[in-house]
């Protein structure tokens, strides 16, 4: 990772305008003339490279974020999708198929446990879901069908942490597919890098950082994006999640700013972190010593990037976590809201809203309690004042004493 820096391979892409401007022209374009019909014969064929035929093959506009994402990823290539599920069930089903088997960690998106527990099973795929941090438990549930290994590098909503370079050695062991989904950690930590042979993110989150658009995107070799994108068999081409060209040239302008944005992010966060477990509340930060892969993230991360903007607070209850994010929107302090990467503080409880696909009883079983809130800290200027204020809400509804620095039991 030291001589791997994803922002330096950002700003070092340039891209021109058809008229010599800054930014690439976008192609508002659904389908593309051939100057012979020789030429759309071999395109269709596959054997034709830099021509265009129709957008949900591929545009302009796409291609040059495919590029800049690749770079940002160290990987030959990518694929956008028009939605991080867009861009994680086509992989997952290009690399599996009937009587096939994946090894799945068990903490993770909910839309993405959902596909794997109740959709994929209609294809004859089987998926163990299992604590992805035990190497050894992971490679017991390995059978002769399991065809991928995947996780998310930090998990949603519990901030588990996968060891992907330990995971890639029996991914190689087993000739399997490592598959990462890096949303939670873009620039931090570089999977490829650490051997995954594919990379995922939802672009609406981090990437694009401003809420305002859904996308996603698959990083991997020119062989398996090629593979997923072939007109006759590719999930990707047949399915259809294509990417709006519109959106990918806004992605593509919000992508310049990510390492700014990741930097304050994190570093809101872990201000936050410290201070919250030094009130006494039940905090997961993987920047905190407290946490349980502290020491093998601090390997994994290019530490100029920090340990990301995601973290948790457990208030014992439902209706307290409820109350306490209620009160703080009401004061400014940020949305009742899914998803993560706004320039404002994010709030929810998993339980209820992003990990809902998940039954109670393995929710408990996973760790996942009803008082947990998870928080996407947003870019605040002031991060003493945003503590000071969120502090003020526990107090008033009497999560945390005022003088006292431990939790009150609610």
């Amino acid at each position: 990772m030291k001589d791997f820096n994803p922002a330096d391979k950002i700003q070092d892409l340039q891209y021109f305008g058809e008229f010599g401007g800054v930014n690439p022209s976008i192609s508002d374009s659904s389908t593309y003339t051939f100057l012979s019909a020789k030429t759309m014969f071999d395109t269709f064929e596959g054997n034709m490279e830099g021509c265009y035929l129709y957008s949900r093959h591929s545009s302009p506009s796409n291609l040059y974020l495919d590029q800049a994402l690749a770079a940002m990823e160290g990987t030959e290539t990518a694929n956008v999708s028009a939605s991080g599920m867009g861009a994680i069930t086509p992989t997952l089903l290009q690399l599996c198929g009937a009587g096939d088997h994946i090894v799945s960690s068990r903490t993770i998106y909910g839309g993405t446990y959902a596909f794997l527990k109740n959709f994929t099973p209609r294809f004859g795929i089987e998926t163990s879901f299992v604590d992805i941090t035990k190497l050894d438990i992971v490679e017991a549930a390995i059978t002769s069908n399991t065809k991928v290994l995947y996780c998310e590098t930090v998990s949603n909503p519990l901030l588990e942490v996968a060891d992907i370079a330990g995971l890639a050695k029996i991914a190689k062991r087993h000739n399997l597919k490592l598959v990462v989904d890096n949303t939670f950690s873009p620039l931090s930590v570089s999977p490829a890098k650490l051997g995954a042979d594919i990379v995922i993110h939802s672009l609406t989150k981090y990437i694009n950082g401003s809420s305002d658009t859904v996308g996603g995107v698959t990083c991997a070799s020119k062989e398996f994006i090629n593979a997923l994108k072939n007109v006759n068999s590719g999930a990707s081409m047949l399915l259809g999640p294509t990417m709006d060209s519109l959106r990918s040239a806004s992605v593509m302008k919000n992508l310049r700013t990510l390492h700014i944005r990741i930097k304050q992010h994190s570093h809101n966060a872990h201000v936050l972190a410290d201070k919250f477990e030094k009130d006494g509340l039940k905090t997961v930060y993987p920047g905190l010593k407290s946490h349980p892969s502290h020491e093998l993230y601090k390997t994994m991360i290019n530490p100029e990037y920090g340990f990301g903007g995601m973290l948790t607070i457990d208030v014992g209850t439902l209706e307290k976590a409820n109350e306490l994010m209620e009160l703080m929107q009401t004061r400014n302090l940020g949305y009742l809201a899914v998803s993560l990467g706004f320039y404002k503080t994010l709030f929810s409880a998993p339980g209820t809203s992003t990990s809902s696909e998940i039954p109670l009883e393995e929710q408990h079983e996973m760790g996942l309690t009803d008082g947990l809130i998870r928080f996407s800290i947003g870019l605040d200027n002031d991060i003493d004042r945003t503590y000071e204020m969120m502090k003020q809400c526990m107090v008033e509804l009497g999560i945390l004493e005022l003088s006292s620095p431990r939790v009150l039991q609610v």
